[in-house]
């Protein structure tokens, strides 16, 4: 579904909301989240790290995308988050996956643009999307950290450089935001996105979404935010239903019904960060 992602993007920024892009890491993850989007009406983007992609295998991540569009009416795409091999991005793309995110945020600015450039090129001879990343956010993402110390925030005038540069079609901005839970109250510099959004055309991306008041994000969505990746809580939830299920029933020794709790509190989590993106209803 070639676009899937940009027209989703581009109708959320016509309409004030954002598509919240979950993280799956198995099939019982991938199947929750397009089950509430579904019952909610929401479109949604299921989002796969490197670390997703090789522990499902791309084959079955593929075949569980083919078959997910047979079985859902929702408007969907599965999304390559934080990926950093073009090769692996350029074969995904020849498998049929729709949305990628190229992450070179850890290099210069020059070589930034240079790699992003090169998938956008890529991309473009397939209508695939390409997100990218300006600045850099704290916290952990697979097997990279990056200290706290460390992470810069976007600066508004190499975004527009770095949009037009590159021919993105959507930029993930560093305004505060961290992966993982916050260790204290999140401080996000609206000031800053607001002068991002008014040099910036394409829809922005705000990634660390887990642990956010749903108040303040919905103040970045009316500055601009397009999309909201959600992974942590989503993680969070599935692991300690899965727990509780393990010791509440030892001799349980059919592996099917171990996820039950895990799905429902997954759910539950996907539902509410459905409403905070204010996507219901937007399928």
């Amino acid at each position: 579904m070639a676009n899937a992602s940009k027209n989703l993007l581009q109708l959320a920024q016509a309409g004030n909301y954002a598509v919240p892009a979950f993280n799956i890491h198995n099939l019982e993850i991938a199947k929750a989240v397009l089950e509430t989007s579904e019952e909610m009406q929401s479109p949604v983007l299921l989002a796969a790290t490197p670390g997703t992609v090789k522990y499902m295998g791309e084959e079955f991540l593929i075949g569980i995308m083919e078959a997910a569009r047979k079985t859902y009416s929702i408007p969907f795409e599965v999304h390559l988050d934080h990926h950093e091999n073009i090769d692996d991005i350029k074969r995904l793309i020849d498998m049929g996956v729709g949305s990628v995110m190229i992450d070179a945020s850890h290099h210069p600015f020059e070589e930034n643009i240079a790699i992003v450039k090169e998938v956008v090129d890529y991309a473009s001879n397939y209508g695939v999307f390409v997100e990218a990343e300006l600045g850099r956010l704290s916290g952990i993402e697979d097997d990279m950290s990056v200290d706290e110390k460390d992470a810069i925030y976007t600066n508004p005038a190499q975004a527009k450089e770095f949009v037009e540069r590159t021919g993105i079609h959507s930029l993930a901005v560093a305004i505060g935001t961290a992966h993982g839970l916050y260790k204290g109250e999140p401080k996000l510099d609206l000031d800053r996105l607001q002068e991002i959004r008014q040099v910036v055309d394409v829809p922005l991306v705000l990634h660390g979404g887990s642990g956010l008041p749903d108040a303040l994000v919905q103040e970045t969505i009316r500055m601009g935010i397009c999309k909201v990746n959600i992974a942590t809580e989503l993680k969070n939830a599935f692991v300690a239903g899965l727990s509780k299920y393990l010791i509440d029933y030892p001799d349980q020794n059919d592996p099917r019904k171990y996820f039950s709790d895990a799905i429902t509190n997954l759910k539950k989590v996907a539902a509410d960060k459905i409403n905070m993106c204010q996507s219901a209803g937007k399928a």
